[in-house]
């Protein structure tokens, strides 16, 4: 993991990320997506993270794709745009290509991911933080799905992320449009959950009180909430009865119900 493009500090089972290319507003090379994977594939193998923040150093969480670093795309019978467009449209082991992943990433994550999101999220800056399970956003942040605005459409998990967050008409008009929207009228369409004068703290707040419940029934509800949205019926009442199955009598729980009687903080363990 780069890092000088991403830098990652886990305290008290909150996970610190900073997207930190900051002389370009965070924008996105081809070392800066494998940065943020890295980043997010570390962190989703401990088991002593219980919660994620993730924002951006600088004047602003991401400002998309970095169009220089990937000027060859505009030349389409050019080997280094099919060179360069091939490269991020490579598919690895997982349904997702590389330039899906470092959105669809966060939404993977086996415990939640707040987006703290200030100054610009841009096109693939704005996919990244739809990835995240909340996002905080500044009043004047300014968030846009904008690949229109460079004859293509948004690719980075898209189609996995905003549908659990607006109507189908609207989706189409911020893709049709590329519309830059600031904190108040983004949280109005559901693409943030709530807009903050300081969304990092506002962000690091929230994580800590995530990190502070059970971290076995935390992972739990992201799976199941994760994993049943769009599934059946039956898909989803069987995940609930079996996820829980597995946390009635574990220790975890026990702590949970135990340090509630004994009106004390609980020590919750970290998952085997």
């Amino acid at each position: 993991m780069s890092e000088d493009l991403v830098t990652v500090d886990v305290s008290d089972g909150v996970a610190d990320v900073r997207l930190n290319r900051v002389d370009k507003y965070n924008a996105l090379s081809k070392d800066m997506f494998q940065a943020i994977v890295d980043a997010g594939e570390s962190l989703a193998a401990r088991t002593d993270v219980r919660a994620v923040v993730l924002s951006g150093n600088g004047r602003g969480f991401c400002a998309g794709l970095d169009m220089g670093s990937f000027a060859g795309m505009a030349d389409s019978s050019g080997d280094s745009g099919n060179s360069a467009a091939g490269g991020l449209l490579a598919r690895g082991d997982g349904p997702e290509n590389f330039a899906q992943r470092p959105a669809y990433v966060w939404k993977k994550m086996p415990v939640p991911v707040i987006a703290a999101l200030h100054g610009v999220a841009y096109g693939g800056g704005a996919q990244i933080a739809l990835g995240a399970d909340i996002r905080i956003a500044a009043p004047d942040v300014k968030l846009s799905i904008m690949e229109i605005k460079w004859g293509l459409i948004p690719d980075m998990s898209l189609t996995q992320t905003l549908r659990d967050l607006v109507p189908l008409d609207v989706a189409k008009e911020l893709t049709f449009t590329g519309r830059i929207l600031n904190g108040e009228q983004a949280r109005a369409l559901g693409l943030v959950t709530r807009v903050e004068d300081d969304p990092r703290q506002a962000a690091l707040d929230l994580a800590r009180e995530i990190a502070a419940k059970s971290p076995d029934a935390i992972r739990a509800g992201k799976q199941l909430l994760e994993s049943t949205w769009h599934a059946d019926e039956r898909s989803g009442l069987e995940l609930e009865a079996a996820l829980q199955t597995g946390l009635i009598g574990s220790p975890n729980q026990i702590e949970a119900i135990t340090a509630n009687f004994e009106k004390r903080p609980p020590a919750f363990k970290d998952p085997e």
